[in-house]
């Protein structure tokens, strides 16, 4: 045969792309879900007759849950399969939201949040590891472009229906569009997700290793919440939780590697090169991309004075980027490999990111959107190229436990770059204060999204200059992403196609997906 006809990867299977699709449906709802109840968290406050400290807890008890849920996800696949673990979770969201716009208090709500956060939290490990047994490594590439769509588009498109939603009805309705939206993904799954004819044995579950990791990422998640809010680490409401954190995890490693493959998640996963590599690449693009997603809305807001619908509509460049780029991305990564791919990307993504660097009060908003537009292309073919290159070696039977451990990693990530980029924006702007005379401490995301119209066309000029200092700090993260970037998998001519016999093969790591019946 010549190189032509053995060398290129296969298209994508029907089969897969209904799996997709399905999982789509089902992982679009806590990707929006998290960034629409950030735009309302005024409004929760207002009607609930809550502080605003107390109200913040709708969002951190629903971090804490997902964070508790996501180390069972990969057992419960195995030991009920992989379908029922996905409609369990689509259900519970469900429930969870429909509760939410039910609740009559903060504290009925922080509850139901928690149930919600159960279901969110299963979703985008159960969704990466259905996808990625069905695709195969041969196809991996375009087959986690599919799940970018929900991971990548969710944080531009959230704050533009959260502001719909918040200008024009009342806050039930931002729990309310999860019900249909969760019915109708049910309905799909039960449908057209086929179930396995052979399940994994897990063994018994491993409590203890279960209470160790997800109460160490509770913590940790906890911290970081907590470090976003206060504008610093030297709390001790941020330094407890982070130690404990920290130490926990040190526990669960020593835990994991004795109880090896018995352990509710193999910490010697992180032995495979490729799947170290794209963990970490993973980890530090969550920091450095989705950390700075944070501060682009808070800027628009904050120094230009814009509303929560009118930024959101600002952020919708980025995501035209991430599509486009999706899409070609995956092709590249099963043609060439996710080496080639990713440090263009990251390219990109530096490039996009440099013009925030010098922001000020009257930057022009075409401008902005060109190089939001750029960053958007370098999100897009940073992130899915990462996952699929960390799957890409991995046995069908460990799939399950390593899609766990890449969100669990993704989570931290975010919630790390967000504690740092807003630490150092804070940090910033107090010394800009202090330098014209003024004084002023810390205070974190919240207390500058707070600043009154006048206070903001006072200090505006030192807070565009602050936002300038956090987009350099993003820059810098974004290209530490080079490092594990030079140890992802490059596919020389002759290797080109041979993806699919390395590991499990394509046509096995599908098997147990069988087609539904007729």
């Amino acid at each position: 045969m010549t190189a032509g006809t053995t060398e290129e990867p296969q298209k994508l299977d029907r089969r897969v792309i209904e799996i997709g699709g399905v999982l789509i449906a089902g992982m679009l709802m806590p990707v929006l879900d998290s960034t629409i109840v950030n735009v309302a968290l005024d409004s929760l406050s207002r009607d609930l007759d809550a502080s605003l400290p107390d109200t913040q807890w709708v969002v951190t008890g629903y971090l804490l849950s997902v964070a508790i849920v996501i180390p069972i996800t990969g057992w419960a696949m195995d030991r009920f399969g992989s379908k029922r673990t996905w409609v369990t979770a689509v259900t519970l969201f469900a429930l969870g939201s429909a509760l939410c716009a039910t609740a009559w208090s903060i504290e009925s709500l922080i509850a139901f949040r928690i149930l919600q956060g159960l279901g969110g939290g299963m979703l985008l490990p159960a969704g990466q590891a259905m996808l990625a047994r069905a695709a195969g490594p041969a196809n991996m590439g375009r087959a986690m472009t599919i799940l970018g769509v929900p991971m990548l588009i969710g944080p531009i498109l959230g704050p533009v229906l959260g502001g719909l939603l918040v200008e024009y009805g009342s806050w039930h309705w931002i729990f309310l569009v999860n019900v249909p939206v969760g019915v109708l993904a049910v309905a799909l799954a039960l449908w057209r997700l086929p179930g396995e004819r052979d399940l994994y044995d897990p063994g018994r579950l491993d409590t203890l290793g279960l209470a160790l990791l997800s109460l160490s990422l509770a913590s940790l998640l906890y911290g970081l919440s907590e470090a976003s809010s206060k504008g610093g680490f030297g709390e001790p409401t941020v330094l407890w939780p982070l130690a404990g954190g920290v130490v926990g995890l040190g526990l669960y490693t020593w835990h994991s590697l004795a109880a090896g493959a018995r352990s509710i998640i193999d910490v010697r996963l992180l032995g495979d090169r490729l799947f170290a590599s794209g963990a970490l690449a993973l980890f530090l693009t969550a920091i450095g991309l989705f950390g700075g997603m944070l501060l682009l809305p808070l800027y628009y807001q904050t120094v230009r004075g814009e509303g929560a619908l009118d930024a959101g509509l600002l952020l919708v460049p980025q995501g035209l980027g991430a599509i486009i780029s999706m899409v070609v991305a995956g092709r590249l990564t099963d043609r060439l490999g996710a080496g080639y791919v990713v440090p263009v990307g990251v390219a990109l993504a530096m490039l996009g990111t440099l013009p925030f660097t010098q922001l000020d009060i009257d930057t022009s908003y075409v401008w902005l959107s060109c190089a939001l537009f750029v960053r958007g292309m370098g999100l897009g073919a940073i992130m899915m190229p990462t996952i699929s290159s960390a799957y890409q070696h991995l046995s069908k039977d460990r799939v399950s436990r390593a899609s766990p451990t890449l969100s669990a990693i993704q989570q931290v990530g975010a919630s790390l770059g967000s504690a740092l980029l807003v630490t150092v924006l804070t940090r910033q702007f107090a010394d800009r204060m202090g330098a014209e005379g003024v004084s002023s401490q810390g205070g974190g995301a919240d207390k500058i999204s707070s600043l009154s119209p006048r206070a903001r066309q006072v200090v505006g000029p030192e807070l565009a200059d602050a936002y300038g200092s956090a987009f350099w700090v993003a820059f810098a993260l974004t290209a530490l992403i080079l490092v594990p970037a030079f140890f992802l998998p490059r596919l020389k001519r002759g290797e080109r196609g041979k993806a699919g016999r390395s590991g499990a093969p394509a046509q096995e790591a599908g098997q147990d997906q069988s087609p539904p019946p007729s």
